[in-house]
C-alpha cells in the first residue's frame, strides 16, 4: 500500500511540475541553527511547535548539509548552486581586501578574502525570473562588503543586483536592530516581539499575485548576540533546562532565541494559510551552517560552526509540498544547500538538462521529495582553506570535541562524503581522518589506518574534485 501511494505521488509530481502548474516557493533560511536544535530533530527541551508541524506535514531530512561551515560561503553556494571552492568564496565577507592576520604563528597562508558575490554568477532568483516567477528577498544577505554598517547591503552587489525584483533591507526584531537601548521586556506568556522583516515577507505573500512567486526569508536568528526581550521565555527555560547542564546560562538564553525563530517561521506559515496558498506552495526550511559552540550543543555531532566535522555542516532541512511530499516522511539521502538552485529550477519548470543547471555543482532533489530512495552517485565536497578564530587563535584549544562549548582552533582543511564514508583532509601536514557515518555519526573512530586503500582513494577523489573546481589552496609560509 505504501509503495502504491509513493508511485501515485511520483506520478502526480511529474504531471504537475512538467505540465505547467508551478508552485510558489517560500525559502526560509535560518542562521547558525544546529542540526540538533529543533524539537522534531530530538532536542530534549527546545520547543519548536511550528517547525515540528512543518515536519509533520512534510519531509524531514536527516542527512542535509550546508555547503560550508560559515555564513557567506554557504549562502553564496545556496544562491548559485556552486561550491564555495568553485566560487572562490570560502570565508565570510570583510570590510577590506587582504589576507588573514592571526595572533599566533601558523605554517600556511590562507587565500585572500573574497568580498562580494560576483555579478557574473547566476542566482536562483535570476533563473526563476526567466521562468516567469516574481522574486523577493528579505533579511540577511551577507554577500557583499559591509556597506555603511555591519551587514549593510551594497547598492552594487546587494540582492537587487542579483536578480531579486523586490529586496527590502530590515533587521526585524533581532538584537542587531536594538542599538544601544534594548527594547522593553515582554512579560506576557505567549507574546512575542513584532518583527518588521517578517511583516515585509508576509505582506509580499499576501499580495494578489498574477504569477508564481519565490520569496527568500533569510533570518538573522539564531546568530549572536543571543538576547531576547521575551522575559517570559527566559523564565520558561530556566525551569526546563536541567540544573546540571553545562554552560547553562547561555543555553537558557539560546533556547529562548530558538523559540523566537520558530515563532517567525509560524507567522510565515500562517500567512500562507490565510492567503489560501498552502496547497500551491513549496516551503523549504534549512540553516546556513552548524550551531555556535558557545551556545548550543551540536551533539551527537562532533564540532560546530567553523569546522567540517558534522556539527559544522550537517543542518536541519524540512520540506512541505502538499500533494507531492508525503506528510511525516523522513529522507536519509545526503543532500546539500548546493542542490537548492537545481531543485527550485526544476520545480519552476526549467529542464534540469539546461546548460544553466548542468554547470552548477548541485543536483535536483525533486526525486527524493516524491519518495525516491536511490543515492545520487556523487561526491559531496567541502573546502575551508582558512584558520579560525582570527582573534584568540593563540589561546583557543586545538582539540575539536563534542559539546565542549568552546571555540576550538580550525586549521585549513577539506572534506568529502561518498555514501556513508567521510574523509577529512588537513592541508598543513597532508593528514587524513576517515569515518563511517552510518555507525559513527559522532566521528570518534578514525579508520584511516585500517582502511588505507579507501582513505587514499577518497583523498585522491577529494583533491581531484577540488582541482576540477579550480579551488584555491593555502600556501606554505617560508620563514
Amino acid at each position: 500500500m505504501l509503495l502504491l501511494l509513493l508511485l501515485l505521488l511520483a506520478g502526480t509530481m511529474d504531471s504537475r511540475v512538467h505540465g505547467g502548474e508551478r508552485p510558489n516557493i517560500v525559502f526560509i533560511l535560518a542562521d547558525d541553527l544546529s542540526w540538533a536544535d529543533p524539537g522534531c530533530y530530538g532536542h530534549p527541551w527546545h520547543q519548536t511547535p511550528n517547525l515540528d508541524r512543518l515536519a509533520k506535514d512534510g519531509m524531514r531530512f536527516t542527512n542535509a548539509y550546508s555547503a560550508a561551515p560559515i555564513c557567506s560561503a554557504s549562502r553564496a553556494s545556496i544562491l548559485t548552486g556552486k561550491t564555495p571552492a568553485r566560487l572562490h568564496f570560502e570565508f565570510v565577507t570583510k570590510n577590506e581586501p587582504g589576507t588573514q592576520k592571526l595572533d599566533a604563528p601558523v605554517p600556511m597562508l590562507a587565500p585572500p578574502f573574497t568580498l562580494n558575490l560576483s555579478l557574473e554568477e547566476r542566482t536562483i532568483a535570476e533563473v526563476l525570473n526567466e521562468e516567469g516567477y516574481r522574486t523577493a528577498f528579505f533579511g540577511k544577505w551577507h554577500l557583499n562588503t559591509h556597506y555603511r554598517r555591519y551587514l549593510g547591503w551594497s547598492p552594487t552587489h546587494g540582492p537587487a543586483r542579483q536578480g531579486f525584483q523586490i529586496a527590502e533591507e530590515d533587521f526585524g526584531s533581532h538584537p542587531y536592530a536594538w542599538g544601544k537601548t534594548p527594547p522593553q521586556s515582554i512579560e506576557v506568556s505567549g507574546s512575542f516581539a513584532e518583527d518588521s522583516m517578517i511583516d515585509r515577507t508576509i505582506q509580499f505573500i499576501s499580495r494578489d499575485h498574477k504569477q508564481p512567486f519565490f520569496v527568500m526569508a533569510s533570518q538573522f536568528y539564531v546568530h549572536t548576540p543571543v538576547r531576547t526581550q521575551c522575559k517570559w521565555l527566559l523564565e520558561k527555560y530556566e525551569a526546563l533546562v536541567p540544573a546540571d547542564s553545562p554552560n547553562r546560562r547561555n543555553r537558557v538564553a539560546y533556547a529562548a532565541f530558538v523559540e523566537e525563530l520558530d515563532d517567525r517561521v509560524g507567522r510565515i506559515l500562517t500567512a500562507l494559510d490565510t492567503a489560501n496558498l498552502r496547497e500551491r506552495t513549496l516551503v523549504v526550511f534549512t540553516s546556513d551552517n552548524g550551531g555556535h559552540p558557545e551556545y548550543t550543543a551540536n551533539g551527537p555531532l562532533r564540532g560546530s560552526k567553523w569546522n567540517l566535522y558534522e556539527g559544522g555542516i550537517r543542518v536541519p532541512m524540512i520540506v512541505r509540498w502538499p500533494g507531492h511530499v508525503m506528510p511525516g516522511a523522513v529522507c536519509e539521502l545526503p543532500v546539500s544547500g548546493t542542490d537548492l538552485q537545481a531543485t527550485f529550477a526544476e520545480v519552476g519548470g526549467r529542464e534540469i538538462s539546461d546548460a544553466v543547471i548542468r554547470h552548477t555543482d548541485g543536483s535536483s532533489i525533486v526525486g527524493a521529495l516524491s519518495g525516491g530512495d536511490e543515492w545520487l552517485d556523487r561526491d559531496l565536497i567541502w573546502h575551508f582553506p582558512y584558520y579560525h578564530p582570527e582573534a584568540g587563535y593563540a589561546v583557543a584549544p586545538d582539540r575539536i570535541g563534542i559539546d565542549d562549548f568552546v571555540t576550538s582552533r580550525t586549521h585549513p582543511h577539506s572534506a568529502i562524503r561518498r555514501g556513508n564514508w567521510k574523509l577529512i583532509y588537513f592541508h598543513e601536514n597532508d593528514r587524513v581522518e576517515l569515518y563511517d557515518l552510518k555507525s559513527d555519526i559522532s566521528e570518534q573512530n578514525d579508520l584511516s589506518d585500517e582502511n588505507e586503500l579507501l582513505a587514499d582513494q577518497l583523498r585522491r577523489r577529494l583533491l581531484l574534485g577540488l582541482k576540477n573546481m579550480d579551488a584555491r589552496f593555502p600556501s606554505r609560509i617560508v620563514r
